[in-house]
């Protein structure tokens, strides 16, 4: 495997684009772009502050930085470098940015999660919606960019509003059946919005575009629930990853549960398939000594008692495997199928730090 020269970065912001050609990174308030083929430096480009935030739009002809400290936003261009694009929340703050499914709106959400301003870099416009809630999957898109579905609280009380993506106008609003909703995840084919509560409670909830509740998911009571959720590629299930240390699968028919698997402390089925990564230290010619040193060896599994679970969700484009994770077992990757559903393989993974790969008050310039 061959290296590349080290490249100077800050904070770790470095990011492909959508079409794998380009490659961005930012050291202090410099954006660079390199081409991915040959590293050479294609854009150049100067921010007002220090970056701490970049993201392609998904035509990856745009790319914005974001300034959190300073309220601020840039957005470049890399088919015309001379135009460029500024955004100032002004005193209303900057706590999150990101681009709309077209690539052609931004979403800043500003400080205390009083609004989320919605900028047009087409007509230059700006759209306001109010009350966001501050959570941990808050809002998502359905895949086709129609439709987005924003987590609000007003009064105390948890509700999902549906917005039209072309224009921004509000299409159903609803609330729904939550202490202190955590996340909310579109199905693939968008007809299906998954709800989930605090962590507290163990309670998913399933909604039509429409905003009808379709089934209501609990797999036990008074102890730690759902921990993530994962819906397969052909819509038809719903994995959810919960802090006893199992996933349960939920068809798209009655919702209920068809299957649920654990992480066993220990592996008795003979059928199962196990792959253990190996690590090979090139030998340097100094004796007895290698390099990079030996890592200790991995001890036993511990108890299924101390596990949780999170439903990663990767899967293979026809959603035929689904890619499992213990939360406290992060070196053991499981396997599963879905016809029928069964443990197909267990993973021994070497320990190590993976990187990504290609696949009211306010002003706007430009």
């Amino acid at each position: 495997m061959n290296f590349s020269e080290v490249f100077k970065l800050s904070s770790l912001l470095c990011k492909f684009s959508p079409d794998g050609k380009y490659l961005a990174s930012c050291v202090q308030y410099r954006l660079v772009v390199r081409d991915v083929n040959t590293l050479q430096i294609l854009q150049l480009y100067t921010c007002l502050d220090q970056i701490q935030h970049i993201e392609w739009s998904a035509d990856s002809l745009f790319i914005l930085c974001a300034m959190y400290k300073r309220g601020l936003v840039q957005v470049w261009s890399l088919e015309q470098p001379e135009w460029h694009c500024k955004i100032d929340e002004g005193s209303a703050g900057l706590v999150a940015s990101c681009w709309s499914p077209d690539g052609r709106h931004i979403l800043n959400t500003t400080e205390f999660h009083l609004r989320i301003t919605v900028w047009s870099l087409c007509t230059k416009s700006v759209s306001y919606i109010k009350y966001p809630k501050a959570c941990l999957q808050g809002i998502t898109f359905t895949r086709d960019g129609r439709y987005m579905a924003l987590a609000e609280r007003r009064d105390c009380k948890d509700y999902v509003s549906i917005f039209v993506c072309s224009d921004w106008q509000l299409l159903r609003h609803f609330d729904t059946d939550t202490q202190d909703l955590t996340g909310i995840e579109w199905a693939p084919n968008g007809c299906v919005l998954a709800v989930w509560d605090t962590c507290l409670e163990y309670k998913i909830l399933l909604y039509s575009l429409d905003g009808r509740l379709l089934s209501t998911y609990s797999a036990y009571e008074w102890s730690l629930g759902i921990k993530s959720v994962a819906w397969s590629p052909s819509s038809q299930f719903l994995a959810v990853g919960s802090y006893d240390g199992k996933v349960r699968i939920l068809n798209h028919v009655t919702w209920k549960m068809i299957t649920e698997f654990g992480h066993p402390a220990a592996i008795n089925d003979p059928k199962i398939v196990v792959y253990k990564e190996a690590e090979k230290s090139p030998q340097l010619g100094l004796g007895c000594l290698s390099f990079p040193p030996p890592r200790a060896g991995a001890g036993p599994l511990p108890s299924s008692e101390s596990k949780c679970v999170e439903a990663t969700g990767k899967e293979n484009e026809v959603g035929g495997f689904r890619h499992v994770t213990s939360f406290h077992v992060s070196a053991v990757a499981e396997v599963l199928t879905e016809a029928p559903w069964r443990r197909w393989a267990f993973v021994l993974q070497q320990p190590q730090t993976t990187f990504p790969m290609p696949s009211g008050s306010g002003t706007f310039r430009s």
